[in-house]
C-alpha cells in the first residue's frame, strides 16, 4: 500500500512563489561584482623622481623574487622591465642571474635571446644560442630560433654551419626538412637533394621515404626522383616497413597524378595479391610458421588502399576491371561472414550465386570457383543430428550444387554423384528429405535410366516412406501408362496411411478413370469404413459425387442416409435437400420434405444458427425452383435477430463481465415463449405508467410555485 501512495502522488507544478527574471540575474551579477582597482598613475616631472620610481621597482621586483626566486616569470618581467627604460647591462644581469637558478630551462635561454635580438645585439644574441644549444642540444626550438636568425640576416654560411651542428644530433624529420627547404629556398636544389638522402639514410623507414617522394614531387618538381625514391622503398626498406599498405597506395596516386595509369594498376594489382584484398585468408601451410597477427591501424590502411583501387578502377579502368574489382570486394565480405561462421548456409548460398552470376556475365569458364565454393559449402555438415530444421537449410546447398552441375555445366553424370552422395550422409533412421529422393529419381529420368529412377525411388518408399514420394512415383508410372504398377503403389501408399483421404480419392479417380466403376465403387467403401480419417467429409462428398455421375440416384440417396446417421451437420443436409431437386434425385416436393426434416430435427435439437442457414439454403431453393406461395411459406420461417447480453465466464466459473451477442426468435417458437413475453410486455407498460405519472406531478408543483 505504502508503494502505491507513494506512486499516486502527484508532483506541485503551480509557480513558485518567488519568480527569478533574466533581469533579475543580470541586476544581482552586476551587484556582487568586485570593483577593479586600478594602480595609481604616476606623473614624472624630472630625472630624479624618475630615478626614485626606478628604485621602487627595482625593489618591487627584487622583493618578489627573493619571495619566489625559482618562478622564472619574475626574472623574465624584471629583465622587460629593464629593457622597456633601455637599461639593457642590467637586463642581460637578470637573465645571467636567472640562469644561475636555472640553467636548464629553454624558455629562458629563449627569450634572452630574443631580448639581444629585439635590440639587433645580432653577435650577443647569436653568442646566447651558441650557449644553448651547446648546453641543450635536444631541445629543437632554440635551433630553429638561431638557424631562423641566421637566415634573416643573410649569413647564408653561418646558417648552414648552425644546421650542420643541428644534424650531427640526428635531429627528428622536420628538422631534416627545414634544412632541404632552407637550401631550396636559397636556390641550391642539389644540395638540398643530397640532404633529403641523407635524412632517408639516417631514417630508413617508410615516414621518410614517403616525405622525401613528396617533396620531390611538390617542393623539387623532380619527378624521375620521386619515383626513384619510392621504387627504392619496395626494395630497400625492411620487410615490416616495405609491406606497409600505406607505401603502396602513395605509389599509386603518384603514379595516377603523372598520367601512368597502367604503372598505377600494376602497383594496386601487386598490393592485392600482397595483401590478399578482397580475397580469402591464405591459410599456412603445413608446418609452416603462422604469419604475425595484423595490427588494426595496418588494417585500417589496407582497407583504404582497396577502397583506393576501386575507385581507381571506376575512373580509370573499363568494364571487365570493374566487374572484377567488385566481385573481389563481394568475395572479401562472403569470406568475412563465412569464416566467422561456417554453418552460416544462407552466406554460402549468397557467396555461390555471386560466382555463378559471374560466370554468366563475364562469359568466362570459372567452374573450378564455383565448385570450390560448393565443395567448402558442403564440407560443414550440420553439428546435430536431431536439427533437422538446420539440415534442411544445408541440404539445398546439395540440390543448388547439383542444379548447377546440370544447367549451367550440362553435366548429369556428376549432378547424379552429387545426389548420390547426399543421400549417402542423410542420417535416414533419424529424418529423410522427400526432395532429394524425387529430384534424383528425375535426374535419373532425364538421363534416360528408367530402371533406376523406380529402384531409387522404391529405396525412398523404404527408408523415407513420405507422401510426395508416392505421389511422385505414382505420377511416373501413370505417365507411363502403368495402371498396375499404379495399383501395387497405391496398395502401398494406403498401408502405410490409411486415414490419409486424398490418397483413397486419387485410387478410386484412377479406377474410374480406366472405366473400373466396381472398383472404384469397392475402394470408396473400404475408404469409409476406415475408422480414422484426416477428411472424412471431403471423402464422403467424392462418393457422393461419384455415384450422380454415374446416374446411381438411389444409392447415392443412401449414401446420403447412411452419412445422417454418423453427422447431422447442416451443410450434410442442404447438399441432401439440393441433391433431391436435380434430376437424378426424386423433384421439388421430396427436397422440401427434406428441408423440413432438418428442420423440425434442428429445432428439437435447439440448433439456432444452423436453423438460420438451412432456411436461408430453403430459401433460395425456392426462389429458383418454387413458386411464390411456397418462397412465402419460408419467408414466414425466418426469424427475428435480437440483440442480448449475458455474462462471461472463464474455465473456473468465475465472472468476466457482461458481452452482447445475438439471438434469434423464430415465428413457430414464440407460442412456447408467449407467456415470457407477455411478462415483459407488461413490465413494459407498468414502467411507462410510472413515467408518466413522474411527468403529471412534476407538472402540478411548477404550476403551485407560480400562483404562489
Amino acid at each position: 500500500m505504502a508503494s502505491r501512495s507513494h506512486q499516486a502522488q502527484v508532483k506541485n507544478r503551480a509557480p513558485a512563489p518567488i519568480q527569478i527574471s533574466a533581469e533579475q540575474l543580470i541586476r544581482e551579477s552586476s551587484e556582487r561584482q568586485q570593483a577593479h582597482i586600478l594602480d595609481p598613475i604616476v606623473k614624472i616631472h624630472d630625472a630624479e623622481e624618475y630615478q626614485s620610481h626606478l628604485r621602487d621597482r627595482r625593489k618591487h621586483f627584487e622583493d618578489n623574487i627573493r619571495y619566489r626566486r625559482e618562478h622564472i616569470g619574475n626574472w623574465v618581467k624584471y629583465a622587460r622591465f629593464e629593457e622597456d627604460n633601455r637599461e639593457f647591462e642590467r637586463s642581460r644581469s637578470v637573465f645571467e642571474r636567472a640562469l644561475e637558478v636555472d640553467v636548464r630551462n629553454p624558455e629562458l635561454w629563449l627569450r634572452y635571446a630574443e631580448l639581444e635580438m629585439r635590440n639587433e645585439f645580432i653577435n650577443r644574441a647569436r653568442n646566447v644560442l651558441d650557449r644553448a644549444v651547446q648546453l641543450l642540444p635536444r631541445v629543437d626550438f632554440l635551433w630553429y630560433k638561431y638557424v631562423y636568425m641566421e637566415e634573416m640576416v643573410g649569413d647564408i654560411p653561418k646558417c648552414r654551419t648552425v644546421f650542420e651542428r643541428w644534424m650531427e644530433w640526428m635531429p627528428d624529420d622536420n628538422a631534416w626538412m627545414s634544412y632541404a627547404r632552407f637550401e631550396g629556398r636559397g636556390g641550391h636544389w642539389e644540395q638540398a637533394k643530397e640532404i633529403m638522402k641523407r635524412y632517408a639514410n639516417t631514417y630508413p623507414s617508410a615516414r621518410s621515404f614517403m616525405r622525401f617522394a613528396k617533396w620531390a614531387e611538390f617542393e623539387a618538381k623532380d619527378i624521375d626522383l620521386a619515383r626513384t625514391v619510392l621504387e627504392s622503398s619496395l626494395v630497400e626498406l625492411e620487410p615490416e616497413e616495405s609491406r606497409q599498405a600505406r607505401v603502396f597506395g602513395r605509389f599509386a596516386a603518384f603514379e595516377e597524378r603523372q598520367g601512368e595509369y597502367e604503372r598505377a594498376r600494376v602497383i594496386y594489382k601487386h598490393a592485392t595479391k600482397l595483401f590478399n584484398l578482397g580475397q580469402e585468408p591464405k591459410k599456412p601451410a603445413p608446418g609452416a610458421e603462422e604469419e604475425e597477427e595484423v595490427p588494426q591501424w595496418e588494417q585500417d590502411k589496407r582497407n583504404e588502399l582497396y577502397q583506393a583501387y576501386i575507385a581507381f578502377e571506376k575512373k580509370r579502368g573499363d568494364k571487365a576491371g570493374i566487374e572484377d574489382i567488385v566481385i573481389t570486394g563481394q568475395r572479401a565480405e562472403y569470406e568475412k561472414r563465412v569464416t566467422a561462421d561456417p554453418t552460416d548456409y544462407d552466406a554460402w548460398f549468397e557467396y555461390a550465386k555471386m560466382e555463378q552470376e559471374n560466370e554468366i556475365s563475364s562469359g568466362n569458364s570459372n567452374e573450378n570457383k564455383v565448385r570450390e565454393v560448393y565443395e567448402r559449402a558442403i564440407g560443414n555438415v550440420p553439428p546435430s543430428m536431431e536439427d533437422k530444421q538446420h539440415w534442411r537449410r544445408y541440404i539445398y546447398l546439395w540440390i543448388y550444387y547439383a542444379l548447377y552441375e546440370e544447367m549451367q555445366r550440362h553435366d548429369l553424370d556428376r549432378a547424379s554423384k552429387i545426389y548420390d552422395a547426399c543421400l549417402d550422409l542423410i542420417p535416414h533412421a533419424k529424418f529423410s528429405f522427400s526432395k532429394i529422393w524425387i529430384n534424383a529419381a528425375k535426374l535419373h529420368i532425364r538421363r534416360k535410366d528408367l530402371i533406376a529412377a523406380r529402384k531409387l525411388l522404391g529405396k525412398a518408399i523404404g527408408l523415407c516412406g513420405k507422401e510426395r514420394v508416392f505421389t511422385e512415383y505414382i505420377a511416373l508410372e501413370l505417365a507411363l501408362g502403368e495402371v498396375d504398377r499404379c495399383r501395387s503403389l497405391y496398395t502401398n501408399y494406403l498401408k502405410a496411411m490409411p486415414h490419409n483421404c486424398r490418397a483413397w480419392s486419387k485410387y478410386a479417380d484412377l479406377e474410374k478413370s480406366v472405366g473400373e466403376t466396381d472398383r472404384c465403387r469397392a475402394i470408396y467403401e473400404l475408404a469409409v469404413s476406415q475408422s480414422a480419417l484426416d477428411m472424412p467429409e471431403m471423402l464422403w462428398k467424392n462418393y457422393i459425387d461419384f455415384e450422380i455421375d454415374e446416374g446411381e440416384g438411389d444409392k447415392a440417396r443412401a449414401l446420403y442416409e447412411r452419412l445422417l446417421e454418423k453427422t447431422g451437420h447442416v451443410k450434410v443436409w442442404i447438399s441432401y435437400a439440393q441433391f433431391e431437386g436435380t434430376e437424378v434425385g426424386k423433384g421439388v416436393d421430396t427436397a422440401r420434405d427434406t428441408f423440413k426434416r432438418a428442420h423440425d430435427q434442428m429445432k428439437d435439437a435447439g440448433m439456432k444458427e444452423e436453423r438460420v442457414l438451412l432456411l436461408d439454403a430453403w430459401r433460395v431453393f425456392e426462389k429458383t425452383k418454387g413458386d411464390a406461395q411456397s418462397l412465402a411459406k419460408v419467408d414466414g420461417m425466418l426469424p427475428r435477430r435480437v440483440k442480448r447480453k449475458r455474462m462471461q465466464t472463464d474455465e473456473s466459473g468465475a465472472e468476466l463481465g457482461w458481452e452482447e451477442y445475438f439471438d434469434y426468435h423464430f415465428p413457430n417458437d414464440e407460442d412456447a415463449n408467449a407467456g415470457n413475453l407477455k411478462i415483459l410486455e407488461m413490465a413494459a407498460k407498468w414502467k411507462q405508467a410510472q413515467q408518466a405519472q413522474e411527468d403529471s406531478s412534476s407538472s402540478s408543483e411548477e404550476e403551485d410555485s407560480d400562483d404562489e
